[in-house]
């Protein structure tokens, strides 16, 4: 089965073709138009015209809420339910949205299955998902920690545990998705208990732009005693703060560099970034009574030696254990970093949220998804 992936992000639409044994058989990225208009086909159909035939589609979708637990294909039903969600992520849904309709008039008779980034987290228990609010809220909004980055943190929880061959079916690890967006997720045998990310993409971590957690007294403060309306609000939060409002910088490459040198605001930058990190780590073991392995992925997870060197060795009372010269030489797309005889493994896995959609796909169109 040959299948077509499609990853509609803030600025790229990524299509990459997946044929026999996973391997790439064709990819290419193009430019997301912008806010939620409808796309351009011409550019697509051109793109895919080049893919040659496939034989189903597989749409990453950033949110199903509580309606979507699992892979789904995609009919008019599902489409218009999908777009009812849309208040719950406005800087992503309409992406998905845009490029599910695209490719569907490229290729109008193929079919279309929806994976979602909210779905791996279904599994979450009552006492991490629930929120401390008045019941009729949590009832009638369904307001709950949905988790994101489900795709990344499925594909790589489940590597882990083959790299690591455990023999043991309560296999717990903390995935570290550490990009732009970043998010870590406590899977036990398999199953999310628990993420850090919540409601919405915003929670948890520092991320490129975005705060992570903040305290909800701070927000109501700048609204009700600085008058900052809550568009100003929602739009600093998400796009002026995290690196970029510490450090004037998005990228993690910079601002490592500028405190290498000593710049303060870098310095700052990054330990305040580790310190989350790390502190949420703790938190994540906290929720499986223990740890087996540690896993870093993601742009910065996968590329930033210094980040993994710097978060492992705080956490040397958890077992990690984070060998230098493994850490700094690399090995491949996976590969361990764990020193010897440390108590948990720690691995570095490249991002193939393409294989884990792959894979939902085929396991719904043979039924057994």
């Amino acid at each position: 089965m040959r299948i077509l992936i499609v990853n509609a992000g803030s600025s790229s639409l990524k299509l990459r073709v997946l044929g026999p044994g996973d391997a790439v058989a064709s990819s290419a990225d193009l430019l997301a138009p912008r806010g939620p208009a409808p796309r351009d086909t011409a550019a697509l159909a051109e793109a895919l015209e080049g893919f040659g035939p496939v034989d189903a589609v597989g749409h990453r979708v950033v949110h199903g809420g509580t309606q979507f637990s699992g892979p789904v294909v995609v009919t008019g039903d599902v489409r218009r339910r999908l777009e009812q969600l849309t208040d719950l992520a406005p800087l992503h849904q309409p992406k998905s949205l845009a490029a599910l309709d695209a490719v569907g008039r490229v290729l109008p008779r193929i079919p279309a299955v929806a994976c979602f980034d909210t779905a791996f987290h279904a599994s979450i228990p009552a006492a991490a998902a629930t929120f401390a609010l008045p019941h009729e809220w949590r009832t009638r909004w369904t307001l709950r920690r949905y988790g994101f980055h489900g795709l990344s943190h499925s594909y790589v929880s489940r590597r882990a545990a083959t790299m690591a061959s455990p023999g043991a079916s309560e296999f717990r690890v903390v995935t570290c998705h550490l990009g732009a967006g970043a998010s870590l997720a406590a899977v036990q045998g398999g199953r999310s208990v628990d993420t850090t990310m919540g409601f919405t993409p915003l929670d948890g971590l520092v991320m490129a732009t975005r705060s992570g957690s903040v305290d909800p007294g701070l927000v109501l403060w700048l609204e009700e005693h600085a008058g900052m309306p809550p568009g100003e609000l929602a739009a600093t939060l998400e796009n002026r703060s995290g690196l970029l409002g510490l450090a004037g910088t998005a990228d993690m490459r910079e601002v490592l560099s500028r405190a290498a040198s000593g710049d303060e605001r870098a310095v700052v930058a990054r330990d305040v970034y580790l310190h989350r990190l790390r502190a949420s780590v703790a938190a994540m073991v906290a929720a499986m009574d223990g740890l087996d392995a540690l896993v870093f992925t993601g742009g910065v997870g996968e590329n930033s030696a210094e980040i993994r060197s710097r978060a492992g060795g705080s956490l040397g009372f958890l077992g990690v254990g984070i060998d230098d010269a493994r850490n700094a030489g690399g090995g491949g797309d996976d590969y361990e970093i764990s020193a010897d005889g440390a108590a948990v493994r720690a691995f570095v896995i490249a991002a193939r949220e393409d294989l884990e959609i792959a894979a939902q796909v085929r396991a719904v169109l043979s039924g057994k998804g």
